[in-house]
């Protein structure tokens, strides 16, 4: 079943520039008769998009409040002591007002600054779509628990047209909306994602208001189309270095200038199908090594020990890099990774002939490519 294409609120990053309020308020309002006392806590993601406690507050009659200074306004969430889910919210100078039910905290309002104000239209039309998928993931269980293959075949079509009108809801609201920081969000989802061709995506990002490019998300965006250019196949792969699992420091051109053939695999040891498609990895190196074809395991863990020891464990026997950042690292920066496994096949003259072959697909095209050298 293909991914529903529809922005993660749990993932979501905003940014803008308002910078007339003198700092920021946030009122909250909690319906449900909430205990006094009880723990609200004011969360935002880091550069790995971890989250990250940023403030604490208490309800007292129903009620609560943050304040502070935001210079740039960001996405954060409110979440409440002993209550599954969060309320997303842009933080940004001003006062925003939020409510929500204690027992239905994924239905809160948000209003008071500009962007909160456009960021609730959005809300208000996904959520319709939210249960609309919800409904028709439910009727496609029952469906399969009573073994009717007819209604679950009907339901998967009705899905996949679903999933279309989700895309061009996101697609017509970042169109419609070039002021609004949900649809730089939109933009980038659609890049991660690849649920557009990249000319579309271009074309969506320069339809954005100059304000929207030069917020962080846009300013990421634009880095990454532009990344984009240097790692298609055909174009010669950008080289970095970065330091060994023991301090020195390797370059990709090292390792090519000795190679026929190189795969430039981004991993961690915390990525399962990293791990799975290890062994894959192994056989054809052992197999094709003499022959000329080498690999640079480029490593998106954050742990050096982790990193390590799946090395061992795996029996990776072939050359090694981490700057130990995960997702901020700056070659997957430069490569555009966003999930992981992924790999790059260069050639001799370092010029990228194929990108994300795993299984057999990648001992057939090293068996092409050497067999004719």
């Amino acid at each position: 079943m293909k991914r529903l294409v529809t922005l993660s609120l749990g993932v979501i990053l905003l940014t803008s520039c308002n910078s007339d309020p003198k700092g920021y308020t946030l009122n909250g309002t909690i319906d449900g008769e909430p205990e006094n006392g009880t723990q609200i806590f004011l969360k935002t993601t880091d550069s790995i998009n971890q989250l990250v406690d940023i403030d604490t507050a208490a309800v007292q009659n129903g009620m609560f409040s943050f304040s502070g200074n935001q210079v740039e306004p960001k996405m954060h969430y409110i979440f409440v002591d002993q209550v599954r889910g969060n309320v997303p919210v842009i933080v940004e100078n001003g006062t925003i007002e939020v409510e929500f039910q204690k027992d239905s905290i994924d239905q809160a309002k948000i209003k008071g600054t500009e962007q909160n104000e456009m960021f609730m239209d959005f809300l208000t039309e996904s959520r319709k779509l939210s249960q609309r998928a919800r409904s028709m993931q439910d009727d496609m269980r029952m469906a399969a628990q009573q073994r009717d293959t007819a209604t679950v075949a009907a339901l998967r079509e009705e899905f996949m047209e679903f999933q279309e009108d989700a895309k061009d809801f996101n697609l017509n609201y970042a169109k419609e909306h070039p002021n609004a920081f949900v649809s730089v969000l939109i933009v980038g989802n659609f890049l991660a994602t690849k649920a557009l061709p990249v000319d579309e995506v271009k074309a969506l990002f320069e339809g954005l208001s100059p304000e929207m490019k030069a917020t962080e998300p846009g300013k990421r965006i634009a880095e990454q189309l532009e990344n984009l250019k240097s790692t298609e196949i055909g174009a010669v792969a950008p080289d970095f270095s970065a330091p060994t699992p023991t301090g020195e420091v390797l370059a990709l051109s090292d390792v090519t200038s000795n190679a026929k053939l190189t795969l430039v695999d981004f991993w961690a040891a915390w990525c399962r199908p990293c791990r799975a498609e290890n062994p894959n990895i192994v056989s054809v190196y052992k197999k094709y090594h003499d022959k000329g074809f080498d690999v640079l395991g480029v490593s998106l863990d954050n742990k050096a020990e982790h990193w390590t020891n799946a090395i061992e464990s795996d029996g990776l026997e072939w050359n090694h890099i981490s700057n130990l950042q995960r997702f901020q690292d700056p070659i997957a920066r430069m490569y555009n990774i966003n999930a992981i496994p992924a790999a790059f096949l260069l050639d001799e003259n370092g010029v990228i002939v194929a990108r994300d072959l795993r299984g057999p697909a990648l001992e057939e095209k090293v068996a092409e490519i050497l067999g004719k050298s």
